[in-house]
């Protein structure tokens, strides 16, 4: 029953997080004139969709590996490998979005990191990248013993969860200022709450949901992966996957 569970809210939240990439596209070609690759403002459609891809989706979907029932039963290394390999899709394409709208700024002559939403973006990229290195070189690598690994791992753990956090703040005030920028008098003004400020706002809030549903999974401690040595009657999903 437990691992059913799993599976069932694992579904519902793939979908979700699916849900927030397609309505971020959905946006940026339906309102914002669509993509590409030019130094326009077309250019820099390219950031929200491939922010929210990296940093929320993919990324949510990397921190959760070791949820997976399969995960706790035999070789620790396969999972490691995609719970490293999924980070570094995401982060690749962060750092593809943060090209897009750092050429855009250079190409129009705008100025760089000066609003709280990219102060807020470029602390959770930099943290990513430290993150990933640390993974990597500490809990991939065979070096490392296991009580430096012991020691880390918390830290591990919570640097994990302040980048989604600061990731989903990043998306949340960068939907709202492209909004206050784009809705202005000469249009339907954002005050007004127009179709497109709608679908925005919706489209946040789908990102918000996604994001407290990945970190109350990665809180839940029956769906944590045990210790070795520590398996007790609050993991019932190892029970029924063995």
């Amino acid at each position: 029953m437990a691992r059913g569970q799993f599976y069932v809210f694992s579904l519902g939240l793939g979908t979700l997080g699916s849900l927030c990439l397609l309505f971020m596209i959905y946006w940026v070609q339906h309102w914002r004139g669509g993509f590409a690759w030019d130094g326009t403002v077309l250019m820099f459609n390219w950031h929200p969709v491939l922010m929210v891809a990296g940093m929320v989706v993919f990324y949510g979907a990397a921190s959760l590996v070791y949820r997976l029932p399969q995960s706790w039963v035999g070789s620790k290394l396969p999972w490691k490998l995609l719970h490293a390999a999924l980070h570094l899709v995401a982060f690749t394409l962060a750092v593809l979005g943060l090209v897009a709208v750092f050429s855009f700024h250079h190409h129009n002559r705008i100025a760089h990191l000066y609003s709280l939403h990219s102060w807020l973006g470029i602390v959770a990229v930099a943290l990513f990248a430290g993150q990933w290195l640390l993974g990597f070189s500490v809990f991939l690598l065979p070096w490392a013993s296991l009580g430096l690994r012991s020691l880390l791992k918390p830290v591990h753990v919570f640097f994990g969860a302040t980048i989604l956090i600061l990731s989903m703040a990043s998306v949340l005030s960068g939907i709202n200022e492209k909004l206050f920028f784009s809705l202005k008098n000469a249009t339907a003004p954002y005050s007004s709450l127009p179709p497109e400020a709608c679908f925005a706002n919706l489209t946040g809030m789908l990102v918000a949901v996604f994001v407290v549903l990945v970190l109350y999974v990665l809180l839940v401690s029956s769906w944590k992966r045990p210790e070795p040595g520590l398996l007790t009657d609050r993991q019932p999903l190892l029970h029924e996957a063995e």
